[in-house]
């Protein structure tokens, strides 16, 4: 296994293991999650090509649909609703 599949798979458990963590406590390691995730896409795309890439931001994009939608409604100029006002 390449190196950069081996540090996507990391990724992954990384995720599902900050997803069982209480709401409040997700925060800080989602965002460093989310950080990363373009840098390892791009590692794993240079590596092993484009469709592999383009899984990787599928599954991405999928895992946090929520928050990317919310920065993308905040830079837009609009007021995103609350996500903790759901509860």
């Amino acid at each position: 296994m390449s190196l950069p599949l081996l540090f996507g798979c990391l990724w992954v458990v990384a995720a599902a293991l900050t997803a069982m963590l209480p709401m409040a406590r997700q925060f800080p390691p989602g965002i460093a999650l989310l950080i990363a995730a373009p840098f390892l896409l791009v590692w794993i795309g240079s590596v092993h090509g484009w469709l592999w890439l383009a899984l990787g931001l599928f599954a991405v994009v999928s895992m946090f649909r929520r928050p990317l939608i919310y920065f993308a409604r905040k830079a837009a100029g609009q007021t995103p609703d609350d996500p903790r006002d759901r509860a």
